[in-house]
């Protein structure tokens, strides 16, 4: 593989703040709900009432002849299905003939204000056939369960089985085979943003216009145009700002084409705001998992062999589920060293709102399980948790069995790191009764090396533009979601052109202006388009140099540019102004256009297994956590005190934003282990608002010191891999595993709520009891 290296210099914007905190910070920054909608129609949804039936008759008459109504659309006014993979389109944007879940849209209503579009909703005459529901992979997969799909029998969406090298061989040679369950919950996203859309549609140009909270313009552009049988160039997909992603938002979602059908039926423009309620609805979060892992491991703490078994509940419909099915077996590889893995995958469908990509996609809860059961056989061995990792850790370069590419690996500088900041081998399992250490690792990819959609096109490309002003202004369709990558963009291109951050701008996200990009998921953009915007620099500034070179009279070669300030040589008494070269540069041809591209070599692109571009990545980030916590064993509660975390990104582009997103990652992961759970109630949400939905607040973060870890990537931009995922799936089972610290009970549930905790508990003192009463009789 030819080294595609990014010299790491010693970047002068390290530390920048994001180029968009302050709109972001004084108000000024508009997200989609804040756009100018004052003449738009309100958009409203009509949702089915059950959760699994056959539509037997749907009357949209009196809501049509409504005053104040413009449009109401059913599924007969969209034939085609969407979805994420060309072989996984099973949804429709409004159901048709059949609903599958609680709350799926089966019509639609735009009309001049809230009240008349909900009026209008009241109106909508709806019969059905109920089938059976099914709100667990087991009903759904038991005999003779109704399919949900008649081309999916036993309600498998998919089926994934892998074998890399002799498993039954390696198990034979291990001194402890241990296997668990363990269960992981359904999580939702829940940003700050609600779900919002402005959809405006001009019958004279035949154009449909939206702005929109998604997180992959590019995908959004095609769905729309397939479900509306509009050609692709007559839609402009823009993005606002956006209120946080997470993954939410990495699918085009069912509201975002119904809003582009209301706007062409009305011939205007219709607004459409999704209640929290709504967003829950919507969901395409991390789905319950049930892991059971076994794994084998010899005396000195060497793993020999794993096999796992992962059922995901994905929910009514494909969204991301194939995808996400295979992330979990993948990332079992990529962390670690181990001869030979098992893995057996269900994604199965259930009559609940489609399940889809969450932060760490599909890597999260079996990474849980793995530390958890690595735990506790480093117990059983008497081995420190530390000295098990370390007897596993991969040697860079190299290819794992499943034909991952590792090309840089600071993960022993991460267990270094975090064991040395906690105190570790002076306090772990000497602290006071009720207070534990745990410790876990984890990692994630620095985007696919394989698009969605394959079309031979660049993964990612960055036009820049540089006109008589001087300005530099980088053209990208990349989505900032509040991770920094504008700003990323903005320091690639000053870097590596040698002038000051602040004359670069950046466009983002507009498909009218800029190239299209594949979007912002599995954290591809730092990796991807920083590539792309630095080849992009480099082409200019091969323009800028020659034409210093003619007005010094030189060879380019022995031009150098620092700080605005071309020369002969760097010490070189004739100098010229960044001002100077540039109108030297337009003479005769204005201004100036280039391009940069970034697309991921062959050999990075996975094995020939099916489903083996999956996990495939350039680069992967690393991380080590140490979580302290204490156990209230009177109430069951669990405060965590403190989290010391260390992540290996390759190089720190921005520092500040590095360490933003190593804590986000670190506390969206205290979340799921804590206390976030999607309960449904007869296939509704149960508690479907964040005051009910139980997030962790500022009074139960803890203080989270965070240690960026810096292996420099040979093929990151500067050497940079990701930095917003790879922490987050070290921290549950570095917290369940201090808790077994603190109390001397493994749990196998998340989240571990306090009435878990206490259940815990009492069986322990039951059974103590029972074993004393028993010893007594004796």
């Amino acid at each position: 593989m030819s080294s595609l290296m990014r010299e790491p210099s010693d970047l002068r914007n390290r530390g920048a703040p994001l180029i968009d905190g302050i709109d972001k910070v004084t108000g000024r920054a508009r997200y989609t709900a804040d756009l100018d909608h004052a003449a738009a129609l309100v958009g409203r949804i009509f949702r089915s009432p059950v959760s699994h039936a056959e539509i037997k008759r749907l009357d949209v008459t009196k809501a049509r002849e409504l005053d104040g109504v413009f449009a109401v659309v059913t599924g007969a006014d969209c034939p085609h299905t969407y979805g994420v993979l060309p072989v996984a389109m099973n949804e429709y944007p409004l159901a048709r003939d059949r609903v599958r879940y609680r709350g799926e849209p089966i019509a639609a209503v735009a009309a001049v204000d809230t009240a008349t579009a909900e009026q209008a909703l009241d109106l909508i005459e709806f019969e059905m056939h109920e089938l059976p529901a099914y709100y667990s992979s087991p009903a759904a997969r038991a005999d003779g369960a109704t399919l949900l799909h008649d081309d999916k029998p036993g309600n498998i969406e998919r089926e994934v089985h892998h074998v890399f090298g002799d498993v039954a061989a390696e198990f034979e040679q291990a001194d402890l085979v241990r296997e668990d369950r363990i269960s992981c919950g359904e999580v939702n996203h829940a940003q700050i943003e609600p779900h919002a859309i402005l959809a405006e549609y001009d019958p004279a140009a035949q154009r449909l216009t939206v702005q929109s909270v998604t997180q992959v313009g590019y995908y959004l552009q095609l769905m729309l145009a397939r479900c509306l049988d509009m050609d692709v160039s007559r839609i402009r997909v823009i993005k606002p700002f956006i209120g946080g992603g997470f993954g939410a938002r990495v699918e085009v979602l069912n509201f975002e084409i119904i809003a582009a059908l209301l706007a062409r039926a009305a011939a205007g423009t219709v607004m459409m705001q999704l209640t929290r309620e709504e967003n829950f609805l919507t969901h395409r979060a991390r789905p319950h998992t049930e892991v059971t892992l076994k794994l084998g491991m010899r005396r000195n703490g060497q793993i020999t062999a794993c096999a796992c078994e992962v059922v995901q509940r994905g929910g009514a419909y494909a969204g991301y589920g194939i995808v996400t099915i295979l992330y979990a077996g993948a990332l079992l590889q990529g962390i670690y060293n181990i001869p030979a893995v098992k893995f057996d995958g269900y994604r199965v469908y259930t009559n609940l709102p489609p399940c889809g990509a969450m932060r760490g996609h599909g890597s999260v809860d079996v990474r849980h399980a793995f530390e958890c059961v690595l735990d506790r056989m480093a117990r059983e061995l008497g081995l420190d948790p530390f000295t098990v990792r370390r007897a596993n850790l991969l040697e860079v370069p190299t290819r794992t069995m499943n034909q991952l590419v590792v090309n840089s690996c600071g993960l022993s500088e991460c267990l270094d790191r975090v064991e040395h900041a906690s105190n570790w081998r002076a306090r772990f399992g000497k602290l006071p009764p009720g207070k534990g250490l745990g410790m876990a690792c984890s990692h994630y990819v620095s985007g696919a090396a394989k698009p969605i959609h394959w079309t031979g096109e660049p993964h990612a490309v960055v036009n820049l533009k540089l006109d008589f002003d001087g300005s530099v202004t980088a053209f990208t369709g990349a989505a900032d979601i509040g991770q920094g990558s504008s700003t990323m963009v903005a320091i690639a291109v000053a870097e590596t052109l040698g002038v000051s951050l602040e004359r670069v701008r950046v466009v983002a996200g507009d498909s009218a202006i800029t190239p299209k990009d594949n979007g912002a998921y599995s954290s591809r953009i730092t990796f991807m388009v920083g590539n792309a915007a630095i080849d992009a620099a480099k082409n200019l500034k091969a323009i800028l140099i020659e034409a210093a070179a003619r007005k010094l009279d030189a060879r380019a070669d022995d031009i150098e540019c620092v700080s605005e300030q071309f020369s002969i040589g760097r010490r070189g008494q004739a100098r010229l102004s960044f001002a100077e070269v540039v109108k030297e540069a337009l003479i005769g041809g204005g201004a100036l256009q280039v391009k940069g591209i970034f697309t991921c070599p062959p050999e990075a692109q996975g094995g020939k297994h099916k489903g083996g571009a999956v996990g495939s990545t350039m680069g992967f980030s690393y991380a080590a956590q140490v979580v302290e916590l204490t156990v209230d064993e009177p109430t069951g509660a669990i405060r965590v005190d403190h989290v010391w975390t260390a992540l290996d990104c390759g190089h720190a582009i921005n520092p500040l934003a590095v360490e933003g997103q190593i804590q986000g990652s670190v506390w969206m992961g205290m979340g799921q282990a804590l206390s976030e759970e999607t309960h449904y109630l007869d296939g509704l949400p149960a508690h479907s608002n964040l005051l009910e939905y139980r997030v962790p607040t500022i009074a139960e973060s803890p203080p989270i010191e965070v240690q960026i870890v810096e292996s420099r990537d040979p093929y990151g931009p500067f050497g940079a891999k990701e930095a917003s995922e790879g922490a987050l799936a070290s921290f549950p089972p570095a917290f369940v595993n201090a808790v077994a610290n603190a109390i001397g009970i493994d749990f196998d549930q998340l989240p571990l709520t306090p009435d878990r905790v206490m259940q815990a508990l009492v069986e322990r003192r039951r059974k103590a009891r029972a074993s004393a009463l028993k010893g007594q009789a004796s």
